[in-house]
C-alpha cells in the first residue's frame, strides 16, 4: 500500500502568513502550483492558500492583492496528513474534508504536499472516481 510520502510533491515553499496575496500568486506562479501551504512565524502549517482563494476574496472583492495580508486567506482549520499514512487515509482525509489538496508533515514539519491528482495516479480508476465524486459535492 502506498503512504502519503510515496505520492506527494516534496519540498513544498510556504507562503508566510506575514506576506501578502500577491506575493502568494507570484509565488504560484513561479512553481506552477494552485496552493501552497500556509505557514507562520513559528514554521508550523496554518493552511492551504489556493488560487481560488485568492480570486474569490480578493480580486473580487476589489481589495488590493499588494497590501492585502496573506494570513487572512486561512481557512478555519488547518487539514494535514501524515507522511507515512497510508493513501487510504490521505482519500478519507480528502472526502471527510473536502479538500483536494493537503500538505503532508513529518512530526510537525511540514514536507510536502499531495494533490488530488497525485492520488489519481496512484489508485485504480473506480477508486478516483469515488473520490473525485465525494469531493464534487
Amino acid at each position: 500500500m502506498n503512504t502519503a510520502r510515496e505520492i506527494m510533491t516534496g519540498d513544498p515553499r510556504c507562503i508566510r502568513t506575514d506576506q501578502t496575496a500577491a506575493d502568494a500568486a507570484r509565488l504560484m506562479a513561479d512553481q506552477g502550483v494552485g496552493a501552497l501551504p500556509l505557514c507562520g512565524p513559528d514554521d508550523k502549517i496554518k493552511g492551504v492558500v489556493t488560487d481560488r482563494d485568492l480570486v474569490v476574496k480578493v480580486v473580487a472583492q476589489g481589495r488590493d492583492a499588494g497590501t492585502f495580508p496573506a494570513g487572512d486567506l486561512n481557512q478555519a482549520e488547518a487539514v494535514t496528513i501524515g507522511a507515512d499514512d497510508p493513501l487510504e487515509e490521505v482519500m478519507t482525509t480528502m472526502s471527510r474534508h473536502g479538500v483536494k489538496r493537503l500538505p503532508v508533515i513529518d512530526g510537525s514539519r511540514l514536507v510536502g504536499m499531495i494533490a488530488l491528482s497525485d492520488v489519481a495516479r496512484s489508485l485504480p480508476g473506480s477508486r478516483t472516481g469515488e473520490l473525485v465524486d465525494a469531493l464534487s459535492r
